[in-house]
């Protein structure tokens, strides 16, 4: 029998298994000087404009959103939480580091 013939699927109690991916709810937070966060400057697909990527967090959702807002505050700009990715409008690698190297966070600046 062809491929494209068979009728045969597989599912389990749980749906599609392959397509959940770990979230941020599951995570425990990690003590600030365990972590080293990577700073990264992105402007792709925003129309020219930068933005701050703060990655390789690990934090429950809950730290993380108050992180976000404690940098928001600091760099007096906006920005959201996305995937695990704390995002801040404008170039503000500097200060955010500044800030993140306060709080006991290793930080590495990334890109050029």
């Amino acid at each position: 029998m062809p491929k494209n013939e068979s009728n045969t699927v597989w599912s389990s109690e749980q749906g599609d298994v392959r397509k959940q991916t770990q979230t941020s709810a599951n995570v425990k937070s990690l003590p600030p000087q365990q972590q080293t966060i990577y700073l990264h400057r992105d402007s792709s697909g925003r129309g020219g404009k930068a933005v701050t990527l703060v990655k390789k967090l690990v934090l429950s959702e809950d730290d993380l959103k108050a992180l976000a807002k404690k940098l928001k505050q600091e760099c007096g700009t906006g920005g959201t939480v996305k995937d695990g990715i704390i995002e801040i409008q404008g170039e503000q690698r500097e200060k955010i580091a500044g800030v993140l190297q306060k709080l006991g966070y290793k930080v590495k600046i990334a890109g050029g």
